[in-house]
């Protein structure tokens, strides 16, 4: 029998070559999609080594032509000294300049911070000395997370597709940077797509925590932190959408500070879920210190922003809050109740509540209302609303890093699947379980306008709260100590002390208050979590091996008010310093 001029008998052997060519089709473009991604990278990694070579050339000799700078004495000046002499003309911006790209490279030899040298800095730096005033931050280096735009450079975010796209403009900020002085030098390294608080790419490798190297610096601002914390740099600028700058100045020992979503400008930024709006993405400060946080403040919040960016509302900073000395009303927590804290960090908050007590304030304990919720059902349900796929889009004809594979591949998942498993696996991990149901696509408009509205409810219940207990600030954990490396992707639910107030639109910073002790590392031998599930068992793996880490506190005011939130960060640096 034929049909069409084909034996019947021959149709299973022409189906079975027509599906293994259609296999051999789908395996030769992988593989062609695979090798154009590596070239990508390779062709990337030597653009940056040719950018840092030029830096070193240009510190090399500067050193060689002003033999009599002693790099030593302005590495050791705190922001506030350093601009008080670049004002008064005791230093130049010259010498401060190649003494930092110098220390920069130093430090990123040591722990891989680096994704870019801005080499038109010196062309800048010479504009500057032209210039009749002075801004603020007149000759002040600044370092900047991957992300921000800088004309004629890539913002790679990690990706390959964002490789070799130059921007046309420099981001808002870093045009308000440049018109107050400010001098930006690099750009620094982030976890692919940034939504990780690990600090690892295909492209640039694997940042390492300067204080440990089997710790990660935290992320997505952990090139900056780890460069800061080097050293290498002394004032940077980062981003947080879920503790993105807070969790890398936590886990290496410097200050980060993100206000309210919109006190400054978003514009000129790269994102990997732009259009979400649950969970606030900020722009904030990274320093050695609160001073220089509130230093960098003061010079952004200023006519330059407000007219370059008419949406962000005209408020300059206020130093009257910000030098106030009156006591406050500080609401605190040891614990949100959906992750245990290390032993560190429940003794980091206490210890710093009895000095703030001691010092004449009134502390208020605090109970933040059913964070498990709005940190899976309302945080993340936000961030992942579309199941994820304007997320996954950025990893089209790209790699994924190791250290992402775990969460890419449970938001690859098909959603009725993550439904199916989540009811499957709810006797066993009920945590993992309700994550599975909260990252997939809400499926309608009317289904996101009703999150929107569970969101906002959740907001007025906590600051409902807040104000109820008549509170000025709150303080409480932040993840601490720095995670071993590799952590990050498998721990999402260790987010949840930070993300909190990125839902909430709540400024927030961190201070180092102390370091993990003998005693800590022995009491964490027996921590179980509240869950005992794997996560539980994962986080205490996570943080073992930390002794002399830095521990930090989280400080946190209602929106808008930055510079309350600044002071209180003072008075606990200024405490903590009194007692080590």
């Amino acid at each position: 029998m034929e049909v069409q001029g084909l034996e019947v008998a021959s149709l299973p052997a022409l189906l079975l070559g027509g599906t293994a060519t259609a296999l051999l089709v789908l395996v030769l473009r992988w593989s062609g999609r695979n090798r154009r991604a590596r070239e990508k990278m390779e062709r990337a990694k030597q653009r940056r080594e040719a950018a840092l070579e030029r830096m070193e050339r240009a510190a090399g000799r500067f050193r060689l032509e002003n033999p009599g700078v002693d790099p030593g004495t302005i590495l050791s000046l705190s922001l506030a000294e350093l601009t008080e002499k670049l004002q008064d003309d005791s230093l130049s911006p010259e010498s401060v300049l190649y003494t930092y790209m110098a220390k920069a490279l130093e430090a990123h030899r040591e722990v891989n911070c680096l994704t870019d040298f801005l080499s038109e800095c010196e062309a800048q730096l010479q504009e500057l000395k032209k210039q009749k005033t002075k801004g603020p931050l007149y000759g002040v280096p600044v370092s900047l997370k991957d992300n921000y735009h800088n004309k004629g450079h890539d913002s790679t975010m990690g990706l390959v597709q964002f490789l070799s796209r130059p921007v046309s403009e420099d981001s808002v900020v870093v045009q308000v940077l440049k018109k107050q002085g400010a001098v930006p030098f690099v750009k620094t390294n982030i976890p692919q797509s940034m939504l990780n608080y690990g600090c690892s790419n295909l492209i640039f490798g694997q940042t390492v925590n300067p204080r440990n190297h089997r710790k990660t610096p935290g992320g997505s601002s952990g090139g900056e932190a780890a460069l800061i914390s080097s050293g290498g740099s002394i004032l940077g600028m980062g981003s947080d959408v879920a503790g993105s700058i807070r969790l890398p100045s936590s886990f290496c020992g410097i200050c980060g500070f993100k206000p309210t979503g919109n006190r400054i400008s978003k514009q000129g930024m790269s994102s990997s879920s732009p259009g979400q709006k649950t969970v606030v993405t900020m722009l904030g400060p990274m320093a050695r210190d609160v001073e220089s946080l509130t230093l960098c403040m003061r010079a952004l919040l200023c006519e330059a922003m407000f007219r370059l960016d008419p949406t962000v509302p005209p408020l300059p900073f206020n130093e009257e809050i910000y030098s106030s000395s009156r006591p406050l009303r500080v609401g605190y927590y040891d614990t949100d109740g959906l992750t245990m804290p290390s032993p560190s960090m429940r003794r980091a908050v206490l210890e710093m509540k009895q000095a703030l007590e001691n010092a004449g304030h009134t502390l208020v304990s605090f109970t933040p209302p059913r964070v498990e919720y709005a940190t899976i059902e309302v945080s993340f349900r936000g961030l992942m609303a579309d199941g994820g796929s304007t997320f996954l889009d950025k990893f089209k004809g790209d790699l994924v890093d190791p250290n992402l594979k775990e969460q890419i591949t449970l938001y690859r998942i098909p959603n009725l699947i993550k439904r199916f498993l989540s009811f499957l696996l709810r006797p066993l991990l009920p945590r993992f379980s309700y994550i599975c149901k909260n990252v997939t696509d809400l499926g309608s408009v009317k289904a996101l306008w009703k999150h929107h509205g569970d969101a906002e409810n959740y907001r007025l219940e906590f600051l409902a709260k807040w104000k109820a207990l008549d509170l000025d600030v709150m303080l409480c954990p932040v993840l601490s100590p720095a995670v071993t490396i590799g952590y990050p992707g498998k721990l999402s639910i260790a987010v949840s002390y930070t993300v909190l107030y990125n839902l909430l639109d709540c400024p927030a910073g961190v201070v180092p208050v102390t370091t993990v002790t003998n005693g800590d590392e022995e009491e964490l031998k027996h921590y179980e979590g509240y869950y005992k599930d794997r996560s539980d068992k994962l986080f205490r793996k996570a943080v073992e091996g930390s002794v002399g880490l830095p521990v930090a506190v989280q400080c946190v005011a209602l929106p808008w008010q930055e510079e309350l939130c600044l002071r209180f960060m003072k008075e606990v640096e200024t405490l903590a310093r009194n007692r080590n």
